[in-house]
């Protein structure tokens, strides 16, 4: 009987243990609170958590980014302003391009004063030598002679001395003359242009005296000579129809072989100088259509064969001003849009690295 006493007694809870437990089994709100707040946390919530901070960084580094630049910005115009309130460095560049200007400026000057004298000292040299050649050709007959009576004859005697010229060496005796003539019409030509008198490109006076020179006393030579075989009649249509084969087969041909030769001596290459024939032809060809017709009604009217390029010569002062300014400014104008290629090629590719 005391052993089931004792039993029971460890068995059977004593009632402030029981009331103990029932006050634990209650709802209290503090343990309501520690148990939410220190349980494991809802997926969706940290989701949300993760996407607001991001968020807020993004946010943070580009108003960061949005204070830096201007700061940056800022910095680099104080400099300058500070560059420019001091002046010293502003005021070296400047200072170090104009005395570049004004030393190139000089330089120009002084070379086109340079090139003005040698181009008059040409003129007064070839004007001389030529004046004095047909005043003097009288001179070994001067004795007792008047001046009025050495001009009078001076015109007649130059005429006798070109005549026994023609028959010595008739050839050499045009080519002279043609080139006289184209050099002359080259400076006419430049002088058209609106260059000063002393001004003139003498490599292009001396390019085209060359040509007319070399090609084309002896070629008219031939040429004349050619003529009057494939045209031996002398009725009322020979002359139009001399006239009518100078102004196209002649025309093309020797307008052809002044515009190449000349390109050539200009060191151009045969393309370019093939295009330029080929956008000049036709108008060189037309343009000698309002000229020549006229002259060569003279030419294969009145004066003889020997006599004919003298003539022509005379007429080629105009004409060869016409072709020198043609083949001058198709050559000049390739060359300024070819310059001014070379430039916007150089500013675009300047522009990236001003990026």
């Amino acid at each position: 009987m005391a052993t089931l006493n004792i039993i029971a007694a460890h068995k059977l809870p004593s009632p402030a243990s029981s009331s103990f437990a029932a006050q634990s089994q209650k709802p209290n709100f503090l343990s309501l609170f520690c148990t939410q707040t220190f349980s494991k946390p809802d997926p969706s919530w940290l989701l949300g958590f993760s996407t607001r901070k991001k968020r807020n960084s993004t946010v943070g580094s580009v108003t960061e980014d949005r204070e830096v630049v201007p700061l940056k910005e800022k910095h680099a115009e104080d400099q300058d302003s500070s560059l420019l309130v001091n002046g010293s460095e502003e005021f070296e560049a400047v200072s170090s391009s104009s005395a570049y200007s004004e030393g190139r400026g000089e330089g120009d000057d002084l070379e086109k004063l340079t090139s003005r004298a040698i181009n008059a000292l040409i003129v007064l040299g070839f004007g001389t030598f030529a004046v004095s050649k047909l005043l003097t050709i009288d001179h070994d007959y001067w004795h007792g002679w008047t001046l009025y009576e050495i001009l009078r004859y001076v015109p007649e005697h130059n005429w006798i001395a070109y005549e026994q010229a023609l028959k010595a060496n008739p050839v050499l005796a045009k080519m002279m003359i043609s080139g006289v003539v184209y050099t002359l019409g080259d400076w006419i030509a430049q002088c058209y242009e609106g260059k000063p008198l002393l001004e003139f490109d003498r490599k292009r006076m001396f390019r085209s005296g060359l040509v007319g020179f070399t090609f084309h006393g002896s070629l008219s030579h031939y040429y004349y000579q050619f003529c009057e075989a494939l045209f031996p009649l002398e009725d009322w249509w020979v002359v139009p129809a001399k006239i009518a084969f100078d102004q196209t087969v002649w025309a093309a041909i020797w307008n052809s072989i002044y515009f190449v030769v000349l390109g050539f001596l200009r060191l151009e290459s045969p393309i370019k100088i093939f295009d330029e024939l080929k956008a000049t032809f036709w108008p060189m060809l037309t343009a000698g259509w309002k000229l020549w017709p006229f002259a060569h009604l003279v030419t294969y009217g009145l004066i003889p064969v020997e006599q004919r390029l003298l003539w022509v010569d005379c007429v080629e002062l105009i004409w060869v001003t016409i072709l020198s300014t043609y083949s001058n400014e198709k050559s000049e104008s390739s060359i300024s849009e070819a310059s001014s290629g070379a430039d916007s090629a150089s500013s675009s590719s300047n522009s990236p690295k001003q990026d």
